[in-house]
């Protein structure tokens, strides 16, 4: 067992990241090593793994054993609650640099419990640009044993500012391949065999969308429900009807996630400012709350926001995954379909259309993820992405 065991299909990474961790634990102990450096930056598709690298690098950087996974450095990493490790996981649309600037101050202080003190910054493309700006200075001039390891998306490295990506040393990362997908779900999870290898391929690659499909009955249903979408498309109406009921689920995954999270956050935050206290002078130390509150509102409405459009941009993937096996079964291609289990489906989309159409079709899937990004209203772009698909 090591850290290591949950990099899916990263052999080469995993080498690179190894000899970096064997040469910091020698800069630990006083001498001078070379394939070790201040800063990182692992890059992917989505679902490569790049946070999971990152961590796993992180804990290697901690142990004494090189990453054994099994001791209380190993495990607190892991875990997230390592003093030395810090952890940035954006919630929201961004990065703010408030954020930044408390991270860094705390990244320049000497470790206290661990061997480095480490910084990692998932989703770094989520930087705004202030808070790129606080990033660079510490990444330019870094502390003598500070680590930064950024993870960002291999479509959008431009998302990252570009003196601080000349500053890092690259990690890429590939799509993991569906075998080795299906294997950690069986080992780590205890997935049925015939289930896991269903997953990963419906999953395409994705290892955290792979898990889910397997685990959750919610997931499969809502997957269901996207890939009946193609079939459906028989007039504008129901066109436009499927594109309210694709985005009406994206609304309801976010607000399900909100109202398990915004509540308790709140009345933290209350009591954390003297609400509900008695006595002398308590009256007063509800004062000046109503910034934080505030502030905390506008966090959870980006957060909500970023949530739906999550769950819109897997229901994207899958129909792009759909186009593309109406492809693969035109030109007669050899490759395993990304959903078999819909294949009646897929070869009758195969033989209604021309490949051009299909290829249409695929472009304008893509297409609305752009848009997404972009921040155009999900309504508007799935509803011109369903009258696209109808043709």
């Amino acid at each position: 067992m090591s850290v290591w065991d949950d990099v899916v299909g990263q052999p080469d990474a995993v080498t690179v990241l190894r000899a970096a961790a064997e040469a910091a634990a020698r800069v630990v102990g006083g001498e001078a090593a070379g394939g070790m450096t201040h800063a990182w930056l692992f890059t992917g598709p989505p679902g490569s793994g790049r946070s999971v690298a990152a961590r796993a690098f992180a804990a290697a950087l901690q142990c004494a054993a090189g990453g054994c996974g099994v001791c209380a450095e190993c495990r607190t990493t892991r875990a997230g609650t390592h003093a030395d490790v810090h952890l940035v996981v954006p919630e929201g649309l961004s990065i703010a640099v408030q954020e930044m600037r408390e991270i860094v101050r705390t990244a320049s202080r000497k470790p206290s419990a661990g061997r480095w003190q480490v910084v990692v910054i998932e989703d770094a493309d989520r930087l705004t640009e202030a808070a790129s700006n606080a990033l660079l200075k510490s990444v330019e001039e870094p502390p003598q044993r500070t680590v930064f390891l950024l993870c960002a998306p291999s479509t959008h490295p431009e998302d990252v500012s570009v003196t601080i990506r000349s500053r890092c040393r690259v990690v890429p990362l590939r799509t993991p391949p569906p075998e080795a997908v299906a294997e950690v779900l069986v080992r780590r999870d205890g997935v049925p065999a015939d289930r896991a290898a269903w997953a990963a391929r419906a999953g395409q690659g994705h290892v955290g969308r792979a898990r889910r499909l397997a685990l959750d009955a919610d997931a499969r249903s809502r997957r269901a429900a996207v890939l009946s979408v193609p079939a459906a498309l028989r007039s504008l109406s129901a066109a436009l009807a499927a594109a309210d009921g694709l985005v009406s689920a994206a609304e309801a995954e976010a607000q399900a996630i909100s109202g398990e999270l915004d509540g308790p956050e709140a009345e933290a935050l209350k009591v954390a400012l003297g609400a509900g206290g008695t006595g002398k002078g308590t009256a007063g130390t509800t004062r000046g709350t109503a910034g934080p509150l505030k502030e905390l509102e506008r966090r959870q409405k980006s957060r909500a926001t970023r949530t739906q459009r999550d769950a819109l941009d897997r229901a994207l993937i899958d129909l792009a995954g759909f186009y593309r096996d109406v492809l693969a079964v035109q030109f007669g291609a050899a490759v395993p379909m990304s959903h078999p289990d819909f294949a009646e489906d897929v070869r009758a989309a195969a033989a209604a259309f021309t490949a051009e159409q299909a290829l249409a079709r695929l472009e304008a899937v893509l297409g609305c993820r752009t848009e997404l990004e972009l921040n155009v209203k999900p309504r508007i772009a799935v509803e011109a992405l369903a009258a696209a698909l109808r043709g």
